[in-house]
């Protein structure tokens, strides 16, 4: 039996270790019973699974989960495409995720490695603000490997998401109330105009020289 403080008591008897447990108003918990022979310890259980739950649930508020993307290219691919998959290796990046960059070879293009190579350089230049090369570019079989890991954490680039969501959201609800402001003028110009202009009626067509 191991004691509240994690002390050694020794081999007790089941009823001599139950009684000290009382006495103590503590509990006796089995902690390892595959043991020979078991082991048992005198703890509060109510205090050590609340603890327990506490350590799990910061050890998964600090954990990062890594996400790793990939995207493939042609060494020949045309600027319009470039430009599209570059995008995307951008939004992954800002997302805080991994991009793995796969350059696919075929034919003869096989015998151009520096194709591959200018290429995947080319693309971590234009990425440089949002990513940076982990992995530098390799050969694998017919393909060229690179890896691009995020300048900003995971968890910075929810909180820079999250800011620029509500920022968002602040603009269009300031861009409605002006819109609404601007069309409440509007309409009370438009009758303050109609109520002071003049009406005309029958006597201001008379000609004061006829008798009717």
């Amino acid at each position: 039996m191991v004691g509240p403080a994690g002390e050694q008591v020794g081999i007790v008897r089941l009823e001599d270790a139950l009684r000290l447990a009382r006495e103590a108003d503590l509990d006796l918990v089995e902690v390892a019973p595959m043991a020979r022979p078991p082991v048992a310890k005198l703890m509060d259980y109510g205090k050590f699974k609340y603890e327990a739950a506490q350590k799990a649930r910061e050890s998964r508020r600090n954990q990062t989960n890594t996400v790793i993307k990939e995207m493939k290219l042609r060494p020949k691919i045309d600027s319009h495409d470039y430009e599209t998959k570059k995008g995307h290796v951008v939004r992954f990046l800002k997302a805080g995720d991994k991009v793995k960059i796969t350059i696919m070879f075929r034919g003869r293009e096989q015998s151009r490695p520096e194709l591959g190579f200018n290429l995947l350089k080319k693309l971590a230049d234009d990425v440089a603000e949002d990513g940076f090369v982990e992995s530098a570019p390799k050969q694998d079989g017919r393909n060229m490997l690179m890896v691009l890991s995020p300048t900003k954490k995971k968890s910075e680039a929810r909180v820079d998401a999250e800011a620029q969501k509500q920022a968002r959201m602040a603009q269009r609800v300031a861009d409605a109330e002006a819109e609404a402001k601007a069309e409440a003028e509007h309409r009370a110009s438009h009758q303050s105009t109609t109520q002071t202009k003049k009406r005309r009626g029958p006597a201001d067509n008379m000609d004061p020289d006829i008798d009717l």
